[in-house]
């Protein structure tokens, strides 16, 4: 394969948080203690990345032989995925010291999540979406497991491992099967041969296993076992990058995949994505209700999300696609605020994680307890913050394409879902607590929650400021 200067620029976002990462590797190899200097190394990457995405949005082509997309669409999620990666960052200090698992090989791991989560929403082909796909699992496997000498995290990594690595199996099939009926992995090449190739079983049966594939990583039903006990055995700041990262990076993916199908108006396939919408809205909520412990319930809550973002893929509608991108951007600050007030507030051993440790907080902690509950109120949906403009447009893009039920029943269990959410909002105003006042909040991770809440108050007053730049890109 030849390739120019042009392809490197095109993916210089993710080649400099490549680099970051080895950059890292080497300043721990040298210098002990150094995870402080690994954290600001971390830091500045993700920041120059960040410049890089933003410079190369106007590009909207191709590189290395249509092998990885340029611009555009790859600029806007690795916007976000870096974003997601720098909120973690800022979130971990403080948390990795108070766990004693303080190490700098958690961020290296974390930025090479990142580069995977960029390669993913990158692809034009389905060989880079596999390497993107394996680069974040692995780092995930190792993240999930970080805390070694607790059972609950050696037990998550290990179920995420087994139950990953056998939906990696489907995948990898799927693309074996589609390689063998249309001769290319290449999405594009893909789309201009899938009419002629879409009366095969063999290539009906690749997609499926593709769909397979990609529902288990944004854990929607029936693939979605693994969730609940990752999420509550994982180091809560990891638990709170795979809900946004991990998520958004397999929903970059999906649209990317599934659009050709849904663009020849494949009615059997917009039908499988809707019934997996819908089943996702309805398990994911129900399971909610019936959780004492934060992080299984926004567990559960992430099944939910993974099922309104659904909607957006099975419309096939531009308005469908736009709202897929809104929700990722107010869902990923959101989980990562509310994941990152769940860290601050955890004590040692996984302890403070119930609604009944909740009780009082707006008394004992008036300014986190505040920044929860706007957190809850945009999970739920509820205006003026980001979460309820994002419902809005894949609800109505349902409707849209005459999916009026999937809408309908998605506001249902918007409403089931508000049981839940404000539920620890009531534990936290108006529930009495014997504890006494907690010490003050670390810096950092005050800082990273106070970012995310600004962005869905921002984003929801002012949707136009993302809205008009999706609309550039479909």
């Amino acid at each position: 394969m030849v390739f120019s200067a042009s392809d490197l620029y095109g993916i210089s976002p993710i080649l400099s948080v490549s680099i970051t990462a080895l950059v890292a590797l080497i300043v721990k190899s040298v210098k002990r203690n150094s995870e402080t200097a690994i954290l600001v190394v971390g830091i500045v990457g993700i920041l120059v990345s960040i410049g890089f995405s933003v410079v190369t949005f106007s590009l909207s082509t191709t590189a290395f032989n249509d092998m990885v997309l340029v611009g555009g669409y790859a600029s806007f999620f690795d916007v976000i995925f870096l974003a997601a990666g720098l909120l973690t960052f800022l979130l971990s200090d403080s948390y990795l010291k108070k766990e004693n698992i303080h190490f700098g090989e958690f961020y290296v791991l974390v930025l090479l999540a990142v580069a995977g989560m960029m390669l993913m929403g990158s692809s034009a082909d389905l060989i880079t979406l596999f390497l993107g796909v394996e680069l974040m699992s692995v780092c995930f496997y190792v993240l999930a497991g970080f805390m070694r000498t607790k059972l609950s995290s050696n037990e998550a990594a290990l179920k995420y491992f087994l139950l990953g690595a056998f939906a990696t199996g489907f995948l990898l099939y799927g693309i074996a099967l589609i390689y063998g009926t249309t001769g290319t992995t290449n999405l594009l090449r893909i789309a201009s041969v899938h009419v002629g190739e879409s009366a095969r079983t063999l290539y009906n049966v690749g997609f499926g296993l593709l769909l397979i594939g990609l529902a288990f990583k944004v854990a929607a039903v029936p693939f979605h076992m693994w969730a609940p006990d990752v999420y509550e055995g994982s180091p809560t700041t990891v638990a709170a990058l795979m809900s946004t990262g991990g998520k958004s990076a397999a929903f970059a993916a999906s649209v990317l995949v599934f659009s050709i199908p849904i663009a020849q108006h494949d009615e059997h396939f917009k039908l499988i994505l809707a019934v997996l919408a819908a089943s996702s809205m309805v398990v994911g909520n129900l399971f909610g209700l019936s959780q004492t412990n934060l992080k299984r319930m926004l567990a559960y809550s992430s099944i939910a999300h993974a099922g309104y973002m659904l909607i957006g893929v099975a419309s096939g509608q531009p308005l469908g696609e736009q709202g897929i991108l809104f929700y990722l951007v107010s869902y990923t600050l959101t989980n990562l605020g509310a994941f990152g007030v769940i860290s601050i507030l955890e004590k040692e051993s996984g302890k403070n994680v119930s609604y009944e440790e909740y009780a009082g907080l707006g008394t004992r902690r008036p300014a986190i307890a505040a920044l929860l509950s706007m957190f809850m109120f945009s999970l739920t949906g509820i205006p003026p913050f980001a979460g309820f403009v994002g419902k809005y447009y894949l609800f109505t893009s349902a409707v849209q394409s005459g999916m009026t039920w999937l809408a309908i029943l998605g506001v249902l269990t918007s409403l089931l879902s508000a049981y839940y959410y404000l539920r620890v909002v009531v534990y936290m105003y108006f529930r009495d607590s014997a504890e006494a006042p907690e010490a003050g909040t670390p810096r950092l991770a005050a800082f990273s929650v106070m970012l995310s809440a600004a962005g869905i108050i921002l984003f929801g007053i002012l949707p136009s400021l993302i809205l008009n730049v999706t609309q550039l890109l479909f």
